[in-house]
């Protein structure tokens, strides 16, 4: 599969972030959220293992109520149903990547 970025609608998940669903198999989907600061990735679980990767900007991490925060450059791993999310500190990027695939994302 191979996937432009400038041609994958953008899909709105909650106030000042928005997602693209970039390339994806059964196994595995990779996808890019733009945060405008102050934005929020609510507090939540799942059954997909997550690495995350901070493309710009930074976050306050939170993991099981443990908070951290995460820049540019930044990784970080979400096993199954481990409760997380991110408030963003400035406008950021992120790249999420999830085993397998998460079908709720798919439109």
């Amino acid at each position: 599969m191979y996937t432009e970025n400038d041609k994958i609608l953008q899909q709105n998940v909650g106030e000042g972030v928005v997602r693209k669903v970039l390339s994806y198999s059964d196994n595995l989907m990779c996808c890019e959220l733009k945060f405008k600061k102050g934005s929020i990735g609510a507090l939540h679980s799942h059954p997909h293992e997550q690495i995350g990767y901070v493309i710009s900007g930074s976050f306050e991490y939170e993991e099981e109520g443990s908070k951290v925060v995460v820049k540019a450059g930044d990784t970080y791993y979400v096993a199954p149903n481990i409760v997380h999310g991110v408030v963003a500190l400035e406008d950021s990027v992120l790249l999420d990547i999830f085993a397998p695939k998460r079908e709720d994302f798919l439109l």
